[in-house]
């Protein structure tokens, strides 16, 4: 027998999937757009930055994480335990925006044959530390690729430095023109022609 749901248990049902949601899925969701060309999709974008930028980190339900043996020095805990972590994460993956695509692809973190993002890191002797590390490494990956498309409007202090700087420039360059035009003069005056 199907029972009815309740307008009350149905919007508790939904409150408490949200919750569980933003639980697993705590990474801002990018704007869909390919390329940033308007202000109203730049800002969007800037919007979205400060808050995966506010995130520190990638959830780890979010990559695959794979463990194995690190390299190098260590004595019995490199030949006994996997502490080296490795994230690997779809390029496509819903969290990392779209203009970012193309930029990620020419890291050298991108492994061409899965198209996915792969990050490892043996830095520590604790799985755990090396879980951490890998992820916020992740994150930077993904946030230098879409810092690169997000322009800014510069500030009225910096338009006047640039103009100051443009107009010491100018003035540099007269002054040299005006000793070389001074050099040219003195050469040609020399009676030669006499």
């Amino acid at each position: 027998m199907i029972s009815r749901i309740t307008r009350e248990s149905w919007c508790a049902l939904t409150a408490t999937w949200t919750r569980r949601c933003r639980l697993i899925h705590t990474l801002p969701i990018p704007p869909s757009t390919a390329s940033l060309s308007c202000t109203e999709d730049q800002a969007r974008a800037k919007v979205w930055l400060r808050t995966f930028e506010d995130a520190k980190t990638v959830p780890k339900n979010l990559v695959e994480l794979t463990f194995s043996r690190s390299s190098g020095p260590g004595g019995q805990n490199v030949n006994k335990v996997e502490t080296k972590v490795s994230a690997r994460c779809r390029v496509d993956a819903p969290w990392i925006p779209i203009w970012a695509h193309e930029s990620l692809v020419k890291t050298p973190y991108y492994v061409k044959t899965t198209h996915s993002l792969l990050v490892s890191s043996s830095a520590s002797r604790s799985q755990a530390r090396n879980i951490d590390d890998s992820l916020s490494k992740m994150h930077a990956v993904v946030m230098d690729a879409a810092k690169d498309f997000i322009t800014s409007e510069p500030s009225a202090e910096q338009r006047q430095r640039v103009a100051n700087l443009e107009k010491a420039h100018a003035n540099r360059r007269r002054l040299e023109k005006d000793k070389r035009s001074a050099v040219k003069k003195m050469r040609s005056n020399k009676g030669w022609s006499e």
